[in-house]
């Protein structure tokens, strides 16, 4: 794409000369997210409030230009990623937490507040927002908006649309809107606020969210149990479920997770063990749930019980599973990140799979994540981004997503389809949903301005 010089600096006229970068460093500093694909905008444009982007919008539509809406970047399917160049729209300046309301439970916020700031603000007050996405530390609830993010909490709390309660949009012709209400409960009309959570950036751009929040939890208790058999691990979130016990959290870390983690932190995991699971409760009942957990465990096989019940020790048990992500880039810095879902009643299917699938490609395989809710982070890991390794890779994860749909499951719970996995999405959801969902595409925006390339195959 290539934009005008006279055009350039009406955007700068609108941005202001401190939001506007056309320089190479600048370009190259947004040309790219977490999967390390690249790609250079022709501007960066930082608006910081709801009209400047609708302005932009207005120009970039009538001219054909691309926008490329982002926050932190931090997002794993190229989501963020300017394709076909043109604008690369960041909203990292819209970083306000306008209110808290602590009588109704609702907090409004720009899309550029920092996630984990938001929960330390929010439980400042005694409330609590649950969606805690892996990298909370960095991602903005504007990006969590645009993919829909979730994290260890969702078996028991739900995802950010479930705590998504109204929007305020600019859509591709730059007209702005607000979906939604303060409100808990709204059945007005369309649920157009839903729609928008998750839709990648593709139709319309997120100005300021209307968030739901809840009573912070005052207890914690946590379970670390080693098991020989991942197949066995799994089977125990069905039966601990079963048996009328909600836990906060069930993570589980596969062999090849547990070995690069201990390799990585020394904290002394068992790496001979196929697999550990880790429960997390934060009701007045947790010693007691706990204690049938282990129970629970110790049927199926599981050695290596830990136990802890104080915020420090609870941490420490919780910093193997949080540590996964950066073991594994020091091995592999290259590795594909999926995030399938599978029927939990399915998952030791799916992690027997995984283990012929290593013997006959030959290639490692790391599986964790969040085993309650069925959500696999699988990690293909290549050598390198070699024509041959990337082929070899998708290869893989053509088998792997192939499986997932056979057992009832979907290829993405939380990272969206970007990219990187939008040739299979037509497969996974069906010939005349996708229809239509390119269609609600062309609705919202006819000329395809917003975060072109991504979901879809072609529009």
């Amino acid at each position: 794409m290539n934009i005008t010089k006279e055009l350039k600096e009406q955007f700068k006229t609108i941005v202001g000369k401190d939001n506007y970068f056309d320089n190479p460093e600048e370009l190259i500093t947004y040309s790219y997210d977490a999967t390390n694909f690249s790609h250079k905008p022709d501007v960066v444009l930082l608006p910081v409030n709801a009209k400047q982007i609708s302005e932009i919008l207005k120009i970039a539509n009538s001219n054909n230009i691309p926008v490329y809406t982002r926050g932190a970047g931090t997002n794993l399917s190229g989501g963020s990623i300017p394709l076909e160049g043109g604008i690369a729209l960041a909203l990292t300046k819209m970083n306000k937490i306008i209110a808290i309301n602590r009588e109704d439970l609702t907090a409004i916020v720009e899309p550029g507040v920092i996630t984990e700031e938001f929960k330390n603000e929010v439980a400042k007050q005694g409330l609590f927002y649950p969606p805690d996405p892996a990298s909370m530390a960095m991602c903005t609830l504007g990006g969590n908006v645009a993919e829909n993010a979730g994290g260890p909490h969702c078996l028991k709390y739900g995802v950010t649309r479930d705590y998504v309660l109204g929007l305020e949009v600019v859509l591709a012709n730059g007209d702005i809107i607000n979906t939604g209400s303060q409100t808990i409960k709204n059945v007005t009309g369309y649920d157009l606020t839903s729609l928008f959570v998750g839709s990648e950036g593709t139709l319309g751009v997120v100005t300021k969210i209307i968030l739901k929040l809840i009573p912070l939890p005052s207890h914690r208790v946590t379970i670390l149990a080693a098991f020989n058999k991942a197949e066995d691990a799994v089977k125990s979130v069905s039966k601990v479920l079963s048996r009328q016990i909600l836990p906060s959290v069930i993570e589980i870390m596969d062999n090849i997770s547990i070995n690069c983690v201990e390799g990585y932190l020394n904290m002394g995991l068992p790496k001979d063990k196929d697999a550990l699971i880790l429960f997390e409760f934060d009701t007045k009942e947790s010693k007691a749930e706990a204690e049938k957990t282990i129970e629970v465990c110790k049927e199926l096989g599981a050695v290596n019980i830990k136990i802890e019940d104080n915020p420090a020790g609870c941490d420490l048990l919780f910093k193997a599973r949080k540590s996964i992500a950066p073991a594994l880039g020091r091995i592999a810095p290259f590795k594909l990140m999926e995030d399938i879902v599978v029927p939990r009643s399915r998952l030791s299917e799916y992690f027997i799979f995984v283990k012929e699938l290593m013997k006959e490609t030959g290639v490692k395989i790391a599986s964790f994540g969040h085993a309650g809710d069925g959500n696999i982070h699988t990690n293909i890991l290549v050598k390198d981004r070699s024509e041959k390794e990337v082929r070899k890779a998708d290869e893989i994860l053509g088998k792997i997503f192939r499986k997932v749909i056979s057992l009832g499951g979907v290829i993405s719970g939380e990272h969206g389809i970007g990219f990187l996995k939008a040739a299979y999405l037509e497969e996974n959801v069906g010939t005349t949903p996708y229809e239509i969902m390119k269609n609600i595409k062309k609705m919202f925006d006819p000329k395809n301005i917003l975060n072109p390339g991504k979901i879809f195959r072609e529009i």
